[in-house]
């Protein structure tokens, strides 16, 4: 079945795809620094945003309620960060009683029209203006085929936001079948089981090591990003056709 977007701007003809909300199935926290967490797991960031959301459902009724509200989330969660340099926001939660969409609490679709993110570290504007580099670099066809393949907030928003890891596995795909399928053609059961177990290997690389501090290939120094290059004259080996994945 394709998927329902959220968005009346965000059609199936519409230019524009919205990856942050894309539909009811899923959603993406990671420029809230939701993967930036010492302890990113799914089952840790699960337990730390359903926290959140209780407390904030709770307590918080107006502007006045939030000083409380992020002095109490501080206080009982690990506040240890991958990177100190990207802000991990105490706002995000889930917006949904099943628990499939993360997102900011202080959004005015949650509070009945009342924007509260002017206390947000970054700020309304910020919050509201910013789009990731995935928007620009992403095709559409292939933002839509990621929509039909993936159903799972922690998946989506570490997958989506790896531009190599989509644009070659799109690559490798149009190669082979000799042209870009259409995103719709990922609705099949079979298609679409067989592309998500490839963008779970984001989770579950059996090759990754745990000490390293980075974001799969890519970690931060202060306010920039390097690539992890592999040594292949060091294995031994010529460079993989898979390198950029």
């Amino acid at each position: 079945m394709a998927r329902k977007p959220l968005s009346l701007n965000d059609g199936p003809e519409s230019p524009f795809v919205h990856l942050c909300q894309p539909d009811a199935s899923k959603s993406c926290g990671a420029c809230c620094g939701l993967y930036n967490y010492a302890d990113s797991g799914r089952e840790a960031l699960t337990e730390r945003l359903r926290g959140r959301t209780r407390l904030f459902r709770k307590y918080v009724r107006g502007p006045e309620d939030l000083p409380r509200f992020s002095e109490a989330v501080k206080a009982r969660e690990d506040g240890r960060r991958r990177y100190e340099v990207i802000h991990c926001c105490e706002y995000v939660g889930f917006l949904d009683e099943g628990e499939k969409r993360v997102g900011c609490l202080l959004h005015p679709m949650q509070n009945a029209g009342r924007d509260m993110r002017d206390v947000s570290f970054y700020g309304r504007e910020l919050c509201d203006g910013h789009f990731c580099p995935s928007y620009s670099y992403i095709s559409r066809a292939e933002k839509l085929a990621v929509l039909e393949i993936l159903d799972d907030w922690y998946l989506y928003g570490a997958c989506i936001t790896d531009i190599d890891l989509v644009k070659e596995f799109f690559r490798l795909v149009s190669e082979a079948a000799g042209e870009m399928p259409a995103p719709a053609c990922f609705s099949d059961p079979a298609l679409r089981e067989a592309a998500r177990r490839f963008f779970e290997l984001k989770l579950v690389w059996p090759f990754r090591s745990e000490a390293a501090n980075r974001f799969g290939k890519y970690s931060f120094d202060g306010t920039d990003y390097s690539i992890f290059v592999i040594d292949y004259g060091a294995l031994g080996c010529e460079k993989s056709r898979f390198d950029r994945i």
